[in-house]
């Protein structure tokens, strides 16, 4: 059997929509049980006094890095069929610092946003609002910068294909930045520790 699935078999689209479901509600658990329907939680990482999130994330990137590496090597998944999204460098650097402003602003991503509405907290219902108002505006509107987008993006890049350095080294070398970097968060945190507000 080869992964992903999808490229050797051939399945409906209420079961694709099944396993999206069903990801999506324990992708939802799993980020409210870590504290991530908290806009508190969330926005602490920009005062540097909990990096809880940065850690979860950085950590779930080099375990699906790793694991992706894994089930290559042993000839388990196909890379060749897992989708990369088209670079557009100038895009998605305005995207980030957009999405940063809305994020340390609003207290939320989009992902957390949802997981806070399930929880019954009022200020991720007016974020979400906002979201999707702002998803309604762009799509009315910003037709042509979405044409331009995909017109000038480039395909298939990636740090081996940059590199010209085998993914495996890749693997080694996030797997030391990562363990260098949880030690570096733990420093912060305690040096930002006065900063924690009060319960």
């Amino acid at each position: 059997m080869t992964f992903p699935l999808s490229s050797t078999m051939e399945f409906t689209v209420a079961f694709d929509l099944a396993i999206a479901l069903a990801l999506g509600i324990g992708f939802g658990f799993a980020l409210e049980r870590a504290g991530f329907g908290s806009a508190r939680k969330l926005t602490a990482v920009f005062y540097l006094y909990d990096m809880a999130v940065v850690k979860v994330m950085f950590t779930a990137i080099v375990t699906a890095m790793v694991g992706l590496w894994v089930l290559s090597v042993a000839g388990l998944i196909d890379m060749g069929q897992i989708y990369i999204v088209p670079t557009n460098y100038v895009a998605q650097l305005v995207g980030g610092l957009v999405f940063g402003a809305g994020f340390v602003i609003g207290g939320y991503c989009p992902g957390t946003s949802v997981v806070a509405c399930a929880s019954g907290r009022i200020d991720a219902f007016v974020f979400v609002a906002g979201l999707l108002a702002g998803i309604a505006v762009y799509a009315r509107f910003m037709g042509g910068v979405e044409t331009s987008i995909r017109a000038n993006a480039i395909d298939d890049v990636t740090l081996v294909s940059l590199t010209g350095i085998p993914a495996g080294w890749w693997v080694a070398l996030f797997v030391v930045v990562l363990a260098v970097a949880a030690w570096g968060m733990g420093i912060v945190e305690r040096t930002f520790a006065r900063l924690k507000p009060a319960r």
